[in-house]
């Protein structure tokens, strides 16, 4: 210790030397006093001012490497920015997907949900994976998200060339629970396929896909998401790739039946080996909650994103291109949470 002050004693002397140490000579002999930050300038909230009690959401997602999971995010790294005024605060929960979600609001397990806006319609009308359950009366809308185009990605020496060519392939269809499984499942009627009809229906988890088709021996695997998404680049950047057309009168007839449906295209130049747009068809990404969810919580939830939107589409590629006005209406199959639809009014966007 006496070395080490015998050092800084001799430092002071040589700066004091050079002409520059009378300030720092006075520093390590005179006391400094700080004055306190005023609470108009330090963003704290003063002792005497009653701080809110916190409520804690969770909102369920996807998939780590999905888009569902980094939406999420955005999402609740703009509501925790407030929790000093509001008294909000936003985790996520990383889930198997839409149909995982919804039947975890349903149980109580989650207070939002990502979902996608079929299966959020499904939900709501009691039909197709939830005809058992029966209709989700409460659901509720809060906005929508980034649109999701159906992804069909094949090995380049699998022979692969469009969607009907999947019969008699090895497939990755999807793990249960996940939308894009069950939107699967919706197109393949629409062909008259079951999974027998590949030569292996595959049931990896996103996170498991560039493994399983790169290494693992599949031939294409399916994927529906916004874009880019992470799972598809890592997928298209381990091995020789290209996603492939879904187009068709069956999917035509699909889009037509059916209003959560629509024309899409993955454009051009996102992953490695397909440098043009791939035409298919898409549903849109949903945020949904319950009647039951507290109205001032889920207007702070929408005040938070909308309120600085620039801002949350800078937050994942995927939500670049988000618009205001469609968020608020687009692929909402569920009434609008009263706490949604009174920010919306008050904005203008209703």
């Amino acid at each position: 210790m006496k070395r080490v002050l015998k050092l800084t004693l001799l430092l002071v002397a040589l700066l004091v030397s050079l002409g520059i140490g009378g300030l720092i000579g006075v520093a390590l002999v005179a006391p400094v006093v700080m004055k306190p930050p005023s609470p108009e300038t330090s963003g704290v909230r003063p002792q005497d001012e009653p701080r809110p009690s916190t409520k804690l959401i969770t909102v369920g997602t996807g998939g780590v490497t999905g888009v569902y999971y980094p939406s999420g995010g955005a999402i609740c790294r703009m509501v925790n920015r407030g929790l000093d005024q509001h008294g909000v605060r936003c985790l996520i929960d990383s889930t198997a997907g839409s149909l995982a979600n919804l039947n975890a609001l349903r149980a109580g397990r989650l207070d939002f949900a990502i979902a996608q806006s079929d299966w959020h319609y499904h939900a709501l009308k009691g039909s197709a994976a939830f005809s058992e359950d029966g209709s989700f009366r409460s659901l509720r809308s809060v906005f929508a998200l980034h649109d999701e185009p159906f992804a069909v990605i094949a090995r380049r020496d699998s022979g692969i060339g469009q969607f009907r060519d999947l019969p008699g392939k090895r497939v990755n269809v999807g793990n249960p629970g996940s939308g894009h499984r069950a939107t699967m499942e919706v197109l393949m009627a629409k062909y008259g396929w079951t999974l027998r009809d590949f030569a292996e229906a595959a049931e990896f988890k996103t996170t498991e896909q560039a493994m399983a088709l790169c290494e693992r021996g599949l031939d294409a695997l399916i994927f529906m998401s916004g874009h880019p998404a992470a799972s598809l680049s890592e997928t298209t950047e381990t091995c020789d790739t290209r996603l492939i057309p879904v187009v068709g009168p069956e999917v035509a007839a699909l889009i037509d039946e059916h209003p959560y449906y629509f024309e899409a295209s993955i454009p051009g130049g996102l992953y490695q080996g397909t440098p043009d747009p791939v035409p298919t068809f898409g549903v849109g990404a949903t945020l949904v909650t319950t009647k039951d969810q507290p109205e001032e919580v889920v207007y702070e939830l929408v005040r938070a994103v909308f309120e600085e939107f620039e801002e949350f589409r800078s937050l994942h590629p995927a939500l670049t291109y988000l618009e205001r006005a469609r968020l608020a209406s687009h692929g909402l199959s569920a009434p609008l949470h009263t706490g949604a639809e009174r920010y919306f009014k008050e904005a203008g966007l209703r």
